[in-house]
């Protein structure tokens, strides 16, 4: 496979290494593609993936999708723990996304593994409302996608999906409201893991009594 600089020859690329559960990782950064806030590796990230390696966590016959998947760390790594992942962002980031799921999936694994464009609050109605477990990893830092990035979780979280969210609730504008108020206004949610201010929240939907 050639390297980064040689597919993406004027691009400012920065590459880091990690390693989960034993999976060694290699996830190049686009930051000169005016990628914003998605061609970095967030704090949030690296904490769900540490706690995806803690619990030993597998995902095997699991339908995962991730949201604002930005360098696709924490999706790549649920694919390497064997889940069916679909991992999503605007669609100017997608190459990122691309370049380094070909860069750390084995091609044994790659059918296991989608790149789509989602933007929240429009495109959600496209996908499938299957998926056994949706992710997100700093995710929740603007204040005005709020009401879109809710519209998307209340679309594909049914009554046995379960939603992971970590998020830095001292650093990101709003976080510490959007999960203490927000979204117990329309889901269970509870804190399962924190690392410094960053939290694991487990989301799942309020069956309603008409549902029970």
């Amino acid at each position: 496979m050639s390297s980064a600089e040689d597919t993406y020859p004027l691009l400012e690329l920065e590459e880091k290494d990690y390693e989960f559960s034993g999976h060694p990782l290699k996830i190049t950064m686009f930051k000169g593609a005016s990628l914003g806030v998605s061609a970095y590796v967030w704090g949030p990230g690296i904490v769900l993936c540490r706690y995806f390696e803690s619990e030993k966590i597998d995902f095997t016959g699991k339908k995962v999708l991730e949201l604002g998947s930005g360098t696709g760390i924490v999706g790549i790594l649920t694919v390497l723990l064997g889940g069916d992942v679909t991992m999503t962002d605007r669609e100017y980031v997608l190459k990122q996304i691309e370049y380094n799921m070909l860069a750390n999936i084995p091609v044994s694994s790659r059918h296991r593994s989608k790149i789509r464009a989602l933007a929240w609050g429009s495109d959600q109605n496209s996908f499938p409302t299957d998926f056994d477990i949706i992710l997100g990893s700093d995710i929740v830092y603007s204040p005005s996608q709020f009401p879109k990035l809710m519209q998307t979780l209340l679309y594909f979280c049914k009554e046995k999906t379960v939603i992971y969210l970590c998020s830095d609730v001292k650093y990101r504008e709003g976080s510490a409201e959007f999960h203490e108020e927000l979204l117990p206004a329309q889901f269970h949610t509870q804190i399962i893991h924190t690392s410094g201010s960053s939290c694991i929240y487990k989301v799942t939907k309020k069956v309603s009594d008409d549902e029970d």
